[in-house]
């Protein structure tokens, strides 16, 4: 496993990252979801990323029990906010930010968070209401750093401009060879400028990108598409004919160089010095095996051009 250093922060984080989104507390049993967690551990994958809203508390009261037993200092723990935990409970406002940190961390069982982000912008908010909570929790030590998900290059700039507040440390995009938005749209220059780390989700496409999706066919049994807990965002131009033959072609390249569909996805994204880590979504201990492979792999500028050539044309952001 090899390791980088996120953003302006002294956390030394896993190429790879354990994520939790739709699976643990959720489409995964329990036994099965722990087995992937301890084999993360084995692999060297040292930090953990979840939030509130998955499985609403399921996920991190999943991951409280599963990691109750290890070193606190051995890895480390993300979370987010901002989604609709109740009829009332939304947003990151003071009230919100300070009542939600402190339900996550209960259910954790844990006194602190390495970093805590924001999931989305909240246009509810005022900014500076935002920061100044946020600078409070840290100051009281319940999150080591913070960073966000999904916010726009004037939603971050705007966080920026406000002084005296804690400085963000890390970005969470989608960001795939199938989806490359936050690489066109400036997200990702911004944030090198301003020493913010991107921790990317869905490097893999929800799946699509391992291949095991093909045309004019049904969902493998098991796959996350033929799971109505976890397929909830595998859209219909991303499961299209057009994008899954695409996908086909890159298995020739993959094979050459002795990778798995899976291990060259994740090292397309690892190419770029401004992506610290890419989150994996893994139902099963063998697909954590199978993508901290990934990890140190460099791939050529011939290689870059054909997956480039092959996947820009079909990209759906």
């Amino acid at each position: 496993m090899h390791y980088r250093t996120l953003g302006n922060s002294d956390l030394d984080i896993s190429e790879i990252v354990l994520g939790s989104w739709l699976t643990y507390g959720v489409g995964v049993d329990r036994d099965r979801a722990k087995a992937c967690v301890d084999r993360a551990f084995d692999e060297g994958i040292n930090f953990i990323d979840t939030a509130n809203i998955y499985g609403k508390g399921a996920a991190e009261e999943f991951l409280g029990e599963a990691l109750a037993g290890r070193d606190r200092s051995s890895y480390m723990l993300a979370t987010k906010l901002f989604f609709p935990m109740t009829e009332t409970d939304r947003g990151l406002s003071a009230q919100q930010i300070h009542k939600q940190i402190d339900a996550s961390l209960k259910r954790l069982r844990t006194d602190y968070v390495d970093l805590y982000q924001f999931h989305r912008f909240d246009p509810n908010t005022p900014l500076e209401e935002t920061m100044q909570a946020v600078t409070e929790i840290v100051q009281q030590g319940k999150a080591r750093y913070v960073g966000f998900s999904e916010w726009t290059p004037e939603n971050i700039q705007q966080a920026l401009d406000i002084p005296n507040v804690v400085r963000f440390v890390s970005s969470q995009p989608q960001y795939s060879m199938l989806w490359r938005k936050p690489e066109d749209n400036g997200t990702f220059a911004l944030c090198a400028e301003n020493g913010i780390g991107q921790i990317v989700w869905s490097p893999l496409a929800q799946g699509v990108l391992t291949g095991k999706y093909k045309p004019g066919q049904a969902p493998p049994r098991e796959s996350r598409a033929s799971s109505n807990e976890m397929n909830s965002f595998m859209t219909a131009d991303l499961m299209s004919d057009r994008v899954l033959r695409a996908v086909q072609q890159l298995e020739p390249i993959a094979r050459d160089l002795d990778l798995s569909m899976a291990q060259l996805a994740l090292a397309w994204v690892l190419r770029k010095p401004e992506v610290t880590a890419a989150i994996i979504g893994a139902s099963r201990p063998d697909q954590v095996i199978d993508n901290v492979g990934a990890s140190g792999v460099k791939l050529s500028e011939e290689t870059l051009r054909r997956i480039d050539e092959i996947t820009r044309p079909v990209a759906l952001g």
